[in-house]
């Protein structure tokens, strides 16, 4: 489906001028105000960092051919050892952008002058970066342009024994959601979703059941079934993987959930052109949800997984639903339709109800969910939110640490006031449309049971022009390496 194939070399030596002339790429990064001691043509780096005039630290790339037989590219720069994480990673993209504008295939790494672990961080973002190009995504043109593949990496100044498998096997997910976010409407359709999990599963040994829509018409699913009924295609349904770990006493249940619309009018709502065009990666959060799912795997971590996936269309037709609809969810709530076109909330609200019900020891839910929240952040961001409170820190935290920034909005009851109404037992949504993300956070909250611990995260940051971070493309899989610290790194539970 994708290929993420790169090979990385260790050298914990810094390379000699004979090393440095048999590659023609290379990426450099030392702390500001280095000497640059023991660094092959550091006399000519130095010269060039003057001549551009660069007094502080650089938050753009320095460019450089040297003087010898390959006439090596050299792209470096000189960094201040407090940068963010963010800010980091922003600059590993720009570097490989530049060393990508002279068809690199194989890039040396040089970083140097830091502290061990501050080594490792710096040299952690640059291998980021080079996976995120590295990974093919889903191209149609005819005229296909010849290009260099980056598919190895030859790093100095750093062994470590993990061998940097996370951020590998981190990629691999980030490029599967991507690649799948991707992809046109017309070919991932719900059934063809759904093809491709099922060879993800034969490939990861995970255990696989397919609800479709006779099995919820069974469970009483409602507020899925309602959404997907106005598709002439009866493929839609919800995924449910799993993933154990064999240990005799495995560590509580996480649970992933991820919102699949392939594609999204807006229903009897019809969307305007221009907040139609690019709906087809209205699935992203179940893409973020299966990459996640996959990276973890890969890691065989100790703890089970499961990873639900609601995969419909949000089609515009007779039968579709329409507004002042009343549906009852799988647990028995009553729903007065508002707006078709916040078809997300009901078929995430049955999967977490369905989710939910085995009591697991967190679920993540994630979804391109609100219009509302890009117009709070922006797309640089996206946005949390937990029943726990004492989860804020970590999730703030862990946005920091992953480079992929998150900020958490309130959940407090009164807000349930903007969702009352006189024939339901809740509303779907405000008509006006006010706080939308907030108020669709409290929707949901509602169909997680048993006290299940929860936290929602609203993509806003699943698409930025230009790329965002370590990720060259608009479509960023976000989420992916978020939820990785979050579960590995800060372990909420």
């Amino acid at each position: 489906m994708i290929n993420t194939d790169i090979k990385l070399l260790q050298h914990e030596a810094l390379p000699k001028i004979k090393q440095v002339d048999a590659l023609q790429h290379w990426i450099m990064l030392f702390p500001f105000a280095h000497e640059m001691k023991n660094i092959p043509y550091a006399d000519s780096l130095l010269k060039r960092r003057k001549q551009l005039g660069r007094k502080k630290a650089d938050a753009e790339p320095i460019e450089i051919d040297l003087a010898n037989a390959h006439g090596s590219h050299v792209v470096y720069a000189c960094i201040d050892q407090s940068i963010s994480s963010f800010e980091l990673l922003t600059l590993a993209r720009k570097m490989l952008a530049a060393q990508q504008q002279q068809k690199a295939g194989r890039v040396g790494i040089l970083v140097s002058g830091f502290e061990s672990e501050q080594t490792e961080r710096v040299a952690e973002a640059i291998i980021a970066a080079a996976c995120a190009v590295a990974a093919t995504m889903p191209d149609y043109k005819s005229d296909k342009q010849t290009k260099a593949v980056l598919h190895r990496l030859d790093l100095y100044g750093l062994k470590v024994r993990h061998g940097f498998k996370r951020t590998l096997v981190e990629a691999q997910g980030n490029a599967l959601a991507r690649y799948l976010s991707m992809l046109p409407p017309n070919e991932l359709t719900p059934a063809n979703y759904l093809k491709r999990i099922r060879s993800l599963a034969r490939e990861n040994k995970w255990k696989l059941e397919f609800y479709d829509s006779g099995v919820l018409q069974k469970k009483k699913a409602g507020a899925f079934l309602a959404v997907a009924q106005g598709s002439p295609d009866k493929d839609a349904g919800i995924v449910r993987l799993r993933y154990s770990p064999g240990t005799a006493r495995p560590k509580g249940k996480i649970v992933l959930v991820g919102k699949g619309i392939c594609y999204d009018t807006g229903g009897t709502n019809l969307k305007p052109a221009k907040y139609m065009f690019g709906m087809h990666e209205d699935m992203q959060g179940s893409a973020v949800a299966l990459g996640t799912f996959l990276a973890l795997t890969r890691l065989r971590v100790k703890f089970p997984i499961e990873c639900w996936l609601a995969l419909a269309m949000n089609h515009i037709g007779p039968k579709a639903y329409k507004p002042n609809d009343v549906i009852t969810a799988a647990d028995g709530t009553s729903i007065e339709i508002v707006h078709t076109d916040a078809e997300g909330r009901m078929i995430l609200a049955d999967t977490l109800v369905l989710a939910s019900r085995q009591k697991p020891k967190l679920i993540i839910d994630y979804a391109t969910l609100t219009g509302a929240c890009v117009y709070s952040l922006g797309s640089s961001y996206s946005a949390v939110f937990t029943n726990r409170d004492k989860f804020h820190p970590s999730l703030i935290q862990a946005g920091k640490d992953s480079g992929e920034r998150v900020w958490p909005f309130p959940l407090d009851a009164d807000y349930d006031k903007g969702l009352e109404s006189d024939m339901a037992d809740v509303k779907q949504c405000a008509l006006e449309g006010d706080a939308d993300h907030i108020l669709a956070a409290r929707f949901l909250q509602r169909f997680v049971k048993n006290d299940t611990p929860w936290v929602h995260v609203d993509l806003a940051g699943g698409h930025h022009k230009g790329g965002l971070a370590h990720i060259p493309t608009d479509t960023t899989g976000f989420g992916v390496r978020y939820s990785l610290n979050l579960l590995l790194d800060k372990k909420l539970l």
